[in-house]
């Protein structure tokens, strides 16, 4: 609301200071007219202002049309067409252009107006100065402020845009460097889920085996078990840390992973932690990528952390299979008997399943797949991993690849498995748009709509800038010939006083054409034109001075046999 008042201000004053730049314009022409009415030269035209400049705003073609009318005013005066509202016309032409950003209404604004002048210059029937006056004077007042005000707005559109751009820009780097920070933060997690969760799972595991040492009191029996029960909600615990923490997009696969741990050592330790596992290797170990053994690393160390939170008193086996061009990492644990030993924990719990939907993605970037599900005996999770990784690895987009979305097993993993859909691009990072406007772009590069908008708004200021330049020139090609000639006759048929006080009737023609100017004027007015003259007798006019834009008075010549019968002069004025 305070901008908006603030805004309404700032636009008053601005109001304002036109009308009073234009009062003063005003004013000076009817103190340098001397004998000009004060009510229709003065007062009216202050008051046709005030209203056309605030309408200026709202309606800057109607605020064009009366203050053409101030001109019009112009054309019905006998002494001269010029007065200071051509000022005004041109100040509100040029808003009008700067304000109306398309181009039809206002050109038709401007063809209304003039041909409005040259209309009345028809009607009063008024002298070649008058129609001149109309035909250059009046449309260059019109046309050319109303090009410059196309062109100023069209270069503040395009600083805007560019600020507007930059701001953008601006933007966007702060987006990147937040997810920046949220990819690291789903580093964090899945660290915390794969390292810390196992180790938290072996620590269960092997305080749930001491519960069964014969030796232990009843009260260390309830110690360990509430030890036990302490594990396995901190094992929760960092699995909600993880569903906040973790931001599955944008994740890159080898971040945060052991560099020197195998999976012999990490089933070493889990054998060693008394949980039943048993592995073997199939085929010759070709050389796989640092990214291909860190998956395979995760696959198994995620399916013995779900089976030994499940399912601990259960068997679990672990194959690797090399083939010639991929190796199949596959864990089967047996699922616990109705009324087993399983632990409270092995149910579904909510916000559980995070470790699938990681190691789903790790392994689809990797180019592989991932299969879980129950089978022939027991739980199997499966995952078929390339020996290199594929280029999606590299980009960070996976590559397609079967991945099965099994339900809600009973075994291992207590909660919903993954969906089993590849990651898509982000849609939410766009194209860098200085990237994109780049002319070294690749073909078939979609342009960000920023990119596309700034590229128009410099078109249309280029085709603004040419058309400012181009239309006086076409102007002056159309009008320019007309004037020069006009002028041309005005001042060729000028007879200076001098001269026609030498001149004296009854002297031949032959004897007086050193006197006399090129060529008669050919414009008189009317009343010149309809004086009475002598019988018989052809009359000719020549114009007393050279003045162009002010009407002069006139000496008529009236010949008889080619000899200067009368001499006399016409007031410019009207009768």
């Amino acid at each position: 609301m305070l901008n908006t008042r603030t805004t309404s201000a700032r636009s008053a004053r601005g109001d304002a200071a036109l009308w009073t730049v234009l009062a003063a314009a005003t004013g000076y022409g009817f103190w340098d007219a001397g004998s000009a009415s004060l009510t229709l030269d003065l007062v009216l035209p202050l008051a046709v202002l005030a209203v056309a400049v605030p309408w200026s705003r709202r309606r800057p073609g109607a605020a064009v049309v009366l203050v053409n009318g101030l001109c019009v005013m112009g054309l019905a005066d006998a002494s001269t067409p010029g007065n200071a509202h051509v000022l005004s016309l041109a100040a509100l032409s040029c808003l009008l252009g700067a304000r109306v950003a398309e181009a039809r209404r206002p050109l038709l604004v401007l063809a209304g107006c003039a041909a409005v002048d040259l209309a009345t210059c028809a009607v009063l029937r008024a002298q070649p100065v008058w129609w001149f006056y109309a035909l250059t004077v009046l449309p260059a007042a019109l046309l050319l402020p109303w090009l410059a005000g196309r062109h100023w707005r069209g270069r503040r559109q395009l600083v805007r845009e560019g600020w507007r751009l930059a701001r953008g820009l601006e933007e966007r780097q702060h987006l990147v460097a937040e997810r920046a920070r949220l990819t690291e933060r789903a580093e964090i997690a899945a660290d915390m889920h794969d390292s810390l969760g196992h180790a938290l799972s072996l620590v269960a595991l092997r305080a749930g085996a001491l519960e069964l040492s014969p030796d232990l009191t009843d009260r260390d029996r309830a110690d360990l078990a509430d030890l036990r029960g302490t594990i396995a909600d901190a094992v929760e615990q960092v699995r909600e840390t993880v569903a906040v923490l973790q931001d599955p997009p944008g994740r890159d696969t080898g971040a945060g992973l052991p560099v020197n741990d195998t999976v012999e050592d990490l089933l070493s330790r889990a054998a060693a932690s008394g949980v039943p596992v048993r592995w073997e290797r199939r085929g010759a170990s070709p050389p796989l990528s640092c990214l291909v053994e860190r998956g395979m690393y995760r696959v198994v160390q995620e399916a013995l952390t779900n089976a030994t939170k499940h399912a601990p008193d259960c068997s679990i086996s672990v194959r690797i299979t090399h083939e010639p061009d991929r190796t199949r990492v596959s864990v089967v644990n047996a699922v616990p008997s109705a009324g087993g030993p399983a632990h409270a924990g092995a149910g579904p719990a909510s916000g559980v399943g995070r470790g699938l939907i990681g190691l789903q993605e790790r392994v689809t970037v990797l180019g592989g797949s991932l299969r879980t599900g129950s089978g022939s005996g027991g739980f199997h999770v499966t995952a078929v991993l390339p020996h290199r990784a594929t280029t999606a690895a590299r980009t960070g987009t996976p590559a397609p690849g079967p991945v099965t979305a099994p339900g809600r097993p009973a075994g291992i993993h207590g909660a919903a498995s993954p969906t089993g859909t590849a990651r898509r691009p982000d849609p939410g990072m766009a194209p860098d748009p200085i990237r994109a406007g780049d002319p070294d772009t690749a073909p078939g590069e979609v342009l960000p709509e920023s990119a596309e908008r700034l590229a128009s708004v410099r078109s249309d200021a280029r085709r603004r800038s040419a058309l400012a330049f181009v239309a006086p020139v076409v102007a002056a090609v159309f009008f320019v010939p007309s004037a020069v000639y006009l002028a041309w006759q005005l001042t060729t048929s000028v007879l200076p006083p001098s001269r026609y006080d030498e001149l004296t009737p009854g002297v031949p023609r032959t004897e007086l054409v050193p006197l006399l100017p090129a060529r008669a004027y050919p414009y008189p007015p009317d009343h010149a034109r309809s004086a009475p003259r002598p019988p018989g007798a052809r009359c000719e006019f020549y114009r007393s001075g050279r003045d162009l834009l002010d009407e002069v008075d006139l000496y008529r010549l009236c010949w008889s046999d080619g000899t200067l019968l009368t001499k006399d002069t016409v007031s410019a004025g009207r009768p």
